[in-house]
C-alpha cells in the first residue's frame, strides 16, 4: 500500500486531500517533523492562503531543509494550489523567498474585463508538455480552480497544463523530474481530479524498485 506523507504546516486543506488519497487505497500520514518523511513513498504539499504566511509557517516548522533534501534526492512530491506556488523562487504576493525547487516566479493574474479575480470555478486544462499527470492521449479534464496568482516557470517546458484566463493561458500544472504540482484542486475536481491522482499513484508504483 502506498504511503503518502501529507505536509502539515497549518495552511493546507488536509482533510479533503487525505480523503482523496485514502479513497484510492493509500495510507496517509501527517508530516509535521522531518523524521516522519522517511517511511513515505511520496510527499504532498497542500496549501490554502497567502504566500508569505505559508513560507513563514514552513520555516517555523523546520521542514524547509527536509523538503529541499527530499527533492534533491529525486524523491516524489506533489504540490497542490498554494503548494505549487511555494515550489518557485518568489511571488508577487509576498517578499519571502519560496522553496526554489523550480526556477521561476509566481505572478498576479492579469486584469481582464469580465474575468474577476480570484479566478474561481471549473475550467478545462489545456495540455502542454506531456507528464505522468497529463500524458499524451489523456481525456479532456475540467478542474476546479481558486487562485489569484499563477506560476511563470523559467523553463516553460516544465508546464504540463495551462488554463485560459481572459486572453491568456496561464500555468495550471507543472512537472520537473520527480516533482509535480497543480494550481487547481484535484481533490475537489470529481472524476477528472481522481483520475489525475490515480495516474500519479500509478507512476509512483512503476518507479518503486
Amino acid at each position: 500500500m502506498t504511503r503518502i506523507g501529507l505536509i502539515d504546516y497549518g495552511m493546507g486543506n488536509l482533510h479533503s486531500v487525505q480523503r482523496a488519497f485514502e479513497r484510492l487505497g493509500c495510507t496517509v500520514v501527517a508530516v509535521q517533523q522531518a523524521e516522519a518523511m522517511d517511511p513515505c513513498q511520496a510527499l504532498v504539499l497542500p496549501g490554502v492562503g497567502a504566500f508569505d504566511p505559508a513560507m513563514e509557517r514552513l520555516e517555523q516548522s523546520g521542514l524547509v531543509p527536509a523538503i529541499r533534501h527530499w527533492c534533491a534526492q529525486d524523491r516524489p512530491l506533489l504540490g497542490i494550489c498554494l503548494g505549487l506556488q511555494l515550489l518557485f523562487d518568489s511571488s508577487d504576493e509576498g517578499q519571502r523567498p519560496g522553496l526554489g525547487l523550480i526556477r521561476g516566479h509566481v505572478a498576479a493574474l492579469p486584469r481582464c474585463p469580465g474575468h474577476p479575480i480570484p479566478h474561481m470555478g471549473w475550467e478545462p486544462l489545456l495540455p502542454a508538455t506531456a507528464s505522468p499527470l497529463l500524458p499524451v492521449g489523456a481525456p479532456e479534464a475540467w478542474m476546479y480552480f481558486v487562485h489569484s496568482f499563477a506560476a511563470a516557470p523559467a523553463d516553460p517546458d516544465c508546464i504540463t497544463a495551462r488554463v485560459a484566463f481572459g486572453a491568456e493561458a496561464v500555468t495550471a500544472a507543472v512537472w520537473q523530474g520527480s516533482l509535480g504540482a497543480c494550481q487547481f484542486h484535484p481533490e475537489k475536481s470529481a472524476e477528472a481530479g481522481e483520475a489525475m491522482l490515480r495516474r500519479w499513484l500509478h507512476w509512483l508504483e512503476q518507479r518503486q524498485p
